[in-house]
């Protein structure tokens, strides 16, 4: 008989091993953990101050909850088996990150992203541990599923209206929630209302629902008392109404994906059963989920009794159908189903007949969805969004943008990477066109960038032998066995796969579930024993004294950056509301004290001097303004607001050409944002004439260049966007404005270009000549048409000097300017 993933042996070993206490009070707190962190939007890694805190306190609990697995494993701790090298080998994780600190584009998204991978592993270790035990495996296993399921009927209170009351369950533990409801748990953009619960994001819930969607199946199935299988049963319609209502294409896309891929691990009579229970449940969600859509719609306009009464019947009455048929199904059919196909499971390939057949039946309902007439028996929104699913749809041609792009940062970054956060600080820099995407949409080439060549090896490295370990064990296993490590096999491919077209990782919440799987997976595998030179003593106390002082390291950290968050944050609410100078610098030069590099505080701390300075005049509030700024950019040089506020400094240190440089020696920086260039290019024409004026030729030349340099990128980008597949969006607005072409107007008749200058400052009218921008314009084109010695553009000059009589005068004022 072929060896089974945890044999008899171990599992009575671990039946008989008494658990203590203190475990059980360190299974509690972990699981403690994990209801508080999900309510903090999903542990948002936002790069701002209103997500950062609860990174760090979700840093701190972590710390403490390693620490006391570290204070009862001390002694026990041993380097016997492979399970003992993966904790051992996740400490890399965050060494590649700390590593990445070197050359990061942002200290302050790198240190984050260092916090974030600290906790990640210090999940996986405790996980790793307790799982191994079958009572508390079972435990947390029913844990994770009870979140889970309370986000899912959270989300749908949300959805019915009843925020209020869904607010009032978390609120007292949750910063999200203001005024009683927890904020953007519906959303609604360009596609209408759209489900997104704890996340504020549809798509990453639509992750997280698919992955609990086939823990359910899975739960139902191998549930042997009949209030699990209920349950389980139940909470399906939740789910898929759930997921459908996220309106998420990526979701839709790529829940066959996995369905089949975990197909393939299941035997033809689970097969079978998951097929049946995801039908039924799929077909009444889908007869349900148009009611419920005009309903919610409806009920988050206005509240209404009656309707939210009307909507939960038809919820509750479609998941209690399926409950039932559930039971019916399990306690009837399955044990019919496993003794017939019970001869058939010892044949090789027989598991794979139904997974092909579940691709032919895939792409039969994806077609009748999507190429046919039936789409119309699902809401209009839903509808409009399964017709958009192709490939030449604007997401997909953007999301293989934003991978090309990727590329060329990992070029510039090949080895350790460009620090955690790296593309956000520098995709403006390497972008096609002038989207706005601070993530890459792909989890693996985010990490790539993050952490260079080095650490993505150590990362693959890591997580394939995991999946190669247990995905080996388990076509090794006995009939009866591994139970347990599928359910977290399951959540952590789900998300995994579901992160090849989102960023669900940037949520640290999806993160910890991930690698929670990755514990429960490792918990299983075959454990062979390492060479006994592993387990000597110094080795083994070794990795615990670097585990505990890289611990208590980053708990004293965690402690330190949550103070500066409160103080940032509190400075931050302050400028708002207070009118002095004193109470809103002392919590923001707090925040700085422990975070020099925090750009929001130094953003708001130079701010405050700036102004102070306009008003008093006393240059110790603009040296204090340089100070906070320069020390800032030190570590944050792709900051766009930190770069512009040191141009404003400037400007009011009366040092406008140190201005014009920050803006063209960082232009670079941001080739797609039209209001930096036009900036600069006003930055440049005002120099320029003021040159000219006072007959500095070499300044003129120089600010003409970098104008008229400027002037030429506009061009080419604009050129280069007609360019683009017309299905895809260019993003921001990218073009020559009329302050742009009056400024390089005015550059062009500097220095002597008055035909080109015509043809530039005609981009810039309009017909509005009630506008004095406009006028200014039309002043100038006229002008440099006569400098030209072109002919007058006789409608034009008729319409700007019926606006103002004034300006035929002011026309020949520019014609008689020598310059």
């Amino acid at each position: 008989m072929s060896k089974p993933v945890y044999g008899k042996n171990a599992v009575q070993s671990r039946n008989v091993e008494k658990i203590s206490s203190y475990i059980w009070a360190l299974a509690i707190g972990f699981i403690v953990f994990l209801v508080w962190a999900p309510f903090q939007v999903g542990l948002f890694n936002g790069q701002q101050i209103d997500f950062e805190k609860p990174i760090y306190l979700s840093s701190l609990l972590s710390s403490l909850l390693l620490l006391v697995w570290i204070g009862l494993y001390f002694t026990k701790f041993r380097l016997e088996g492979q399970r003992d090298a993966l904790a051992v080998a996740s400490l890399l994780l965050p060494a590649t990150y700390a590593l990445s600190l070197i050359g990061a584009a942002s200290h302050y998204m790198a240190m984050n992203l260092l916090f974030v991978q600290s906790m990640y592993v210090a999940i996986f270790i405790i996980a790793l541990y307790l799982l191994q035990q079958k009572q508390l495996n079972v435990v947390i296993q029913n844990a994770i599923l009870a979140i889970a399921y309370f986000i899912v009927s959270f989300g749908l209170l949300n959805w019915l209206g009843s925020w209020k009351f869904a607010g009032g369950l978390i609120g007292w533990f949750s910063n999200t929630v203001r005024d009683g409801k927890y904020l953007d748990a519906v959303m609604t953009d360009s596609n209408g209302l759209r489900l997104t619960s704890i996340f504020q994001y549809a798509n990453t819930y639509a992750a997280f629902l698919m992955a609990f969607l086939f823990v359910a199946v899975y739960a139902l199935v191998r549930s042997k008392k009949w209030y699990g299988t209920l349950t389980h049963s139940f909470m399906l319609v939740p789910i898929i109404v759930s997921l459908l209502l996220t309106l998420s294409r990526g979701g839709l896309v790529m829940l066959p994906v996995v369905f089949i891929l975990l197909l393939l691990f299941l035997k033809p009579a689970q097969q079978i059963l998951w097929i049946i229970h995801l039908a039924l449940s799929g077909l009444a969600a889908l007869l349900v989920t148009n009611p419920l859509t005009t309903l919610g719609t409806e009920l988050n306009s206005a509240f209404n009794s009656s309707a939210a009464l009307k909507a939960w019947a038809y919820l509750l009455g479609a998941s209690a159908v399926v409950a039932a048929l559930g039971w019916v199904i399990q306690r009837y059919m399955a044990p019919w189903l496993q003794d017939k196909l019970s001869s058939s499971e010892t044949r090789k390939f027989t598991g794979l007949w139904i997974p092909l057949g579940s691709v032919v039946a895939v792409a039969i309902i994806g077609f009748l969805l999507i190429g046919t007439g039936l789409k119309s028996i699902l809401p209009d929104n839903i509808e409009t969004r399964l017709e958009n699913i192709n490939f030449k749809q604007h997401s997909v041609l953007e999301r293989f943008t934003f991978y090309k792009d990727a590329m060329k940062v990992v070029k510039d970054y090949p080895v350790l990477g460009s620090g955690g956060g790296g593309w956000s600080a520098l995709y403006e820099e390497y972008q096609n066109n002038p989207y706005i995407s601070r993530q890459v949409h792909n989890f693996f080439l985010q990490y790539l960038i993050e952490v260079g060549i080095v650490g993505f090896i150590v990362f693959m490295g890591f997580i394939g032998y995991i999946f190669f370990k247990y995905i080996r064990a388990y076509l090794k296993r006995d009939k009866d066995e591994f139970n347990n490590g599928f359910f977290f096999y399951i959540i952590a491919l789900s998300i995994l796969v579901h992160s090849l077209l989102d960023f669900n990782m940037s949520y640290a919440f999806m993160g910890i579930l991930v690698f929670i799987g990755l514990a429960g997976m490792g918990a299983v595998i075959d454990n062979k024993p390492l060479r006994q030179s592993w387990n000597k003593a110094g080795i083994r106390m070794g990795y615990m004294a670097v585990l505990t002082i890289g611990t208590i390291f980053l708990l004293f950290l965690s402690i330190n950056y949550i103070g500066s968050s409160d103080a940032a944050l509190k400075g931050k609410n302050l400028v708002s509301v207070s009118t002095s100078y004193e109470e809103i610098k002392t919590p923001l030069v707090k925040a700085l004290d422990a975070r020099p590099y925090h750009p929001e505080a130094a953003l708001y701390l130079s701010t405050l001097d700036m102004q102070v300075f306009k008003q008093i005049q006393d240059e110790q509030y603009l040296s204090e303004a340089s100070n906070v700024l320069t020390r800032a950019l030190k570590d944050e040089p792709y900051n766009k607001n930190l770069l512009a506020q040191l141009a404003s400094y400037y400007d009011l240190k009366g040092q406008p050409d140190m201005a014009l440089a920050v803006y063209s020696d960082n232009a670079y920086k941001f080739n797609w944002d039209i209001t930096w260039y036009e900036s600069l290019i006003n930055r440049a024409q005002t120099l320029a004439t003021a040159a000219s004026e006072q007959k500095d030729e070499a300044k003129k030349q120089e600010y003409l260049t970098a104008g008229l340099d400027a002037y030429k990128h506009v061009v080419d980008g604009v050129e280069h966007l007609k360019t683009l597949p017309p299905e895809q969006l260019q993003g921001r607005p990218f073009s020559v404005t009329p302050a742009i072409a009056l400024n390089v107007g005015k550059l062009q008749v500097i220095s002597g270009q008055n035909d080109v200058a015509a043809a530039t400052l005609k981009l810039g009218l309009s017909d509005d000549y009630s506008d004095t921008a406009n006028r200014e314009v039309a002043r100038w084109y006229l002008a440099a048409l006569k400098k030209a010695g072109a002919a007058v553009d006789q409608p034009v000059y008729d319409k700007l000097v019926a606006a103002d009589p004034a300006e035929a005068a002011a026309i020949e004022a520019v014609v008689n300017t020598q310059y």
